[in-house]
This record gives structure tokens, C-alpha cells and sequence, in this order.
């Protein structure tokens, strides 16, 4: 009979692989951080702010390109050192969830918002033609509750979707409240619209009620109270396009729901979605799939592919792409 020690619980089993992101301040390129000591109050199903849940995913891949040279010295030139290239690493997976974060992600550059069309517009256009004008918020608004005054009902209803965001003023660089949505590089390039940033907004909520003066939002605002100035339009649809100059880049985390053993976690510091990067052995990327729920029926899914990019770690000054974080099972072995 053996008398070696159980080994219980060193296996992670998981359910489920859980996304979250978070948004990366462009201009100072600071990632939102996830301290594995915090992850006690990092619930799955609230996750702090400004973490975002996008559900679960499938098929998720990650991949570590960074090739390792050898330094070799002495008559028979034996291996003496190694050091790192390039660093390059990748990950890939399927969103099953459809939204406009997931679909702005698994897009990669700009995301439009579709909004509702004047009355009688003539001037129609693949990603939304010209707009019907937008509704002044108030002071006193939440990132929950809008202020409008009277007259609301006329404007908005119960489950519309609205966008809400200043003017465009002609302003060069990043626009969007909270989270860049693109980045302006002449007022000329978006024909000085005045609704441009409402069309690429990612402060967009889903109408639940409306009171007499002001609506309230079934999620909060991404981009928190909205800025003075700001209005809002109705939605129709998100729409994201093949092309665009704009990169972006956000803060990841991955989570492997432990069924039994310990709990795995994957956090990019910033990643920046890259469509085309990685693809299936005839070179060919696969924007959606489709899966199989019961014939005729199929779940269409969106798949996403992003590239790391590098962060420098405060503990040491080391350039780092990714942490792996393993957290132990209950009196499991630490070896």
C-alpha cells in the first residue's frame, strides 16, 4: 500500500472562461490594474469599477511569440547565455454575447452608433445618415437618471436605446466621454459634425422608464455623469466597419470559473483588438462562426483576436504582456 501524501485539488477544473475589460487612459497610456492580492473583493458577478462583465467566452487561446536567442562562445561555440526578441503575444477567443463594447472589441477600430435619422433625411449613409437633433441634458443628471424637464415622453421611450455625449467642436485627438471611441485627426475628416462624438460614443444605456422630467437608464453610463453640455439621441443600431485607422486599446481579464480546484486568472494590462492577426492554418481569419443550437437554429458568435501590449511593472521596472495568476484550492499542496 502506498504511503505517499493525497495530492488533492492541484488540478483546476473550470466551467467557463469570464471576460472582463477595462478602459485605458489614452493619453497617459495607464491600464487599469487588477492586484491578484484584491481578488476576494473582485466578484465574478459585480466586478468593481470601472471593470466591465462581458460573459463568458469559448474557444480562448493565447499565444507567446517572443523567440529566445542563444549567446555562444568558445571554440565550439557552446550555448553560454539566452536572452528574449521580440516580444509579441496574442490572445483569441469567442464572444457568444453580442452588445457594443463586444462588438466594438471583436471590430477593432471605430464603433458606430446608428442614430435615429431626421424627419424626411435625404442623405443617407452606410453608418448612420443625417441624425435627428439631440436633447439637451440637464444639471442634476446621474449616470443612472437623465434630467431632461417636460416634455421627455416626446423624445424617448421605454427600451430605446440613446447615446450621450457632447457636441463635437471641432477638438483634434481622442473623443468620448470616459473611454476614447476614436481619435480625430482633423475636424475636416469627420465634416465637422456636430453629432461625431454621439455617433461613436461608448456612453450609450437602454432606456427603462421615463418620469415626467427625466428617464432612467436600466445600467449606468459608461462614462459616468454626463459632461455639461451634453445631449442624447436615439439608437437604432451598432454598427463596426472593415478598415479604420483608429486602434483601440483596453485593460483585460480572464477568469477560469473553478468548478473544483483552484482559480486561474489571465490579466493584459493592455491589449489593443487586432482583427487578422492570428489565423487558422490557411491563413484565413474567421470574423464570425456560427453554433449549432438545434437545426435549423444557430448562435452566431463574434470572434476577437488582440495583441499585448507592454507594461512596465512597478515592483521591478520589468516590460511585462501578460499575468498568469493561480489561486490554490483550499488546503491544497503549494508543490
Amino acid at each position: 500500500m502506498s504511503t505517499a501524501p493525497l495530492r488533492a485539488a492541484m488540478v483546476p477544473v473550470m466551467r467557463q472562461m469570464r471576460a472582463y475589460f477595462a478602459p485605458v487612459n489614452r493619453v497617459t497610456e495607464t491600464p487599469t490594474i487588477f492586484d491578484p492580492g484584491l481578488c476576494g473583493v473582485f466578484a465574478l458577478n459585480s466586478p468593481p469599477a470601472p471593470w466591465l462583465d462581458l460573459g463568458w467566452v469559448e474557444n480562448f487561446e493565447r499565444w507567446y511569440d517572443t523567440a529566445t536567442g542563444v549567446v555562444r562562445s568558445g571554440a565550439k561555440t557552446l550555448p553560454a547565455a539566452q536572452f528574449r526578441g521580440p516580444q509579441e503575444a496574442r490572445v483569441g477567443f469567442d464572444f457568444r454575447q453580442w452588445g457594443k463594447l463586444q462588438m466594438a472589441l471583436a471590430g477593432g477600430s471605430e464603433n458606430m452608433n446608428v442614430l435615429a435619422p431626421a424627419a424626411g433625411s435625404a442623405t443617407p449613409a452606410p453608418s448612420g445618415g443625417a441624425p435627428a437633433p439631440g436633447v439637451a441634458v440637464l444639471a442634476g443628471s446621474t449616470a443612472s437618471q437623465l434630467v431632461f424637464g417636460t416634455g421627455v415622453g416626446s423624445a424617448f421611450s421605454a427600451g430605446c436605446l440613446i447615446a450621450v455625449d457632447v457636441d463635437y467642436q471641432q477638438q483634434i485627438g481622442y473623443v468620448g466621454s470616459g473611454i476614447a471611441a476614436a481619435c480625430v485627426g482633423s475636424a475636416a475628416a469627420v465634416n465637422q459634425d456636430a453629432n461625431y462624438v454621439r455617433r461613436v460614443t461608448f456612453n450609450v444605456g437602454r432606456v427603462a422608464e421615463v418620469t415626467a422630467t427625466s428617464v432612467v437608464l436600466a445600467q449606468p453610463l459608461l462614462g459616468g455623469v454626463p459632461a455639461a453640455g451634453a445631449s442624447a439621441q436615439v439608437v437604432i443600431a451598432f454598427v463596426d466597419r472593415e478598415g479604420g485607422s483608429f486602434f483601440q486599446e483596453w485593460s483585460a481579464l480572464f477568469v477560469a470559473e473553478q468548478e473544483s480546484g483552484g482559480r486561474v486568472c489571465f490579466y493584459y494590462p493592455r491589449l489593443s483588438p487586432n482583427p487578422g492577426g492570428a489565423g487558422n492554418s490557411a491563413g484565413k481569419f474567421l470574423r464570425e462562426d456560427l453554433a449549432t443550437i438545434e437545426k435549423p437554429l444557430s448562435a452566431v458568435s463574434l470572434r476577437a483576436s488582440f495583441l499585448a501590449l507592454p507594461f512596465i511593472d512597478t515592483n521591478d521596472g520589468q516590460a511585462v504582456l501578460c499575468y498568469r495568476s493561480y489561486f490554490p484550492a483550499g488546503m491544497a499542496a503549494a508543490y
